[in-house]
């Protein structure tokens, strides 16, 4: 039996085809996300989870760089923190529903980009800390019931303001800097009086 040649031209053709395949969108993703400096990384050898960080890059990270974590599944942690990330910036995030902790400490978010948030029912861990947050922002907390560690120390968050959200939210951990009630210590020396 004899073998043919490949016509060169099919051979050519298979090459274009390959050159023009789109590429894989969670690779282009990744790519971005690191040509921005960011870094994205497995959680750990046997969980495919991710954790996307752009911490270590601050104000150079504008909302546009993190449009490109829409794009990837799987996120779990998420750290935009002390970054230039808006409200705007913030709806990139809003479809990633598999998201258990987020670092938005010292962004220019504000109340309206909270209700991004309303859909991350795994979400356990939320860093708000130095943001223009208010209790109107908190309000768009209140049916993330898996919230175990909320950060609002040094927003313009009230008293009020955590009481009223952990009505909805008794098992989350508050920490505003600031005293909420007196310390063990100081209910002791009250009680001897």
């Amino acid at each position: 039996m004899k073998l043919l040649p490949f016509p060169l031209a099919w051979l050519q053709a298979g090459q274009k085809k390959q050159a023009t395949a789109p590429a894989d969108p969670e690779a282009k993703a990744i790519a971005a996300i690191e040509k921005a400096g960011g870094s994205v990384r497995q959680i750990a050898q046997n969980d495919e989870r991710r954790e996307v960080s752009f911490y270590l890059e601050g104000a150079a990270i504008r909302d546009e760089h993190v449009a490109a974590v829409a794009s990837l599944k799987r996120v779990a942690q998420l750290h935009l923190g002390k970054t230039s990330l808006t409200d705007a910036g913030l709806a990139y995030v809003k479809g990633l529903t598999d998201l258990e902790e987020l670092h938005l400490e010292g962004t220019k978010i504000t109340d309206k980009g909270l209700v991004n948030l309303a859909g991350m029912k795994k979400l356990t861990y939320l860093n708000l800390y130095n943001t223009a947050i208010t209790d109107a922002g908190l309000a768009h907390l209140t049916g993330l019931g898996s919230l175990k560690n909320l950060y609002v120390w040094q927003t313009k968050v009230t008293k009020e303001g955590i009481e009223k959200l952990k009505k909805s939210l008794p098992n989350a951990s508050v920490v505003t800097g600031w005293d909420t009630e007196a310390k063990p210590a100081e209910k002791k020396a009250e009680e001897k009086k």
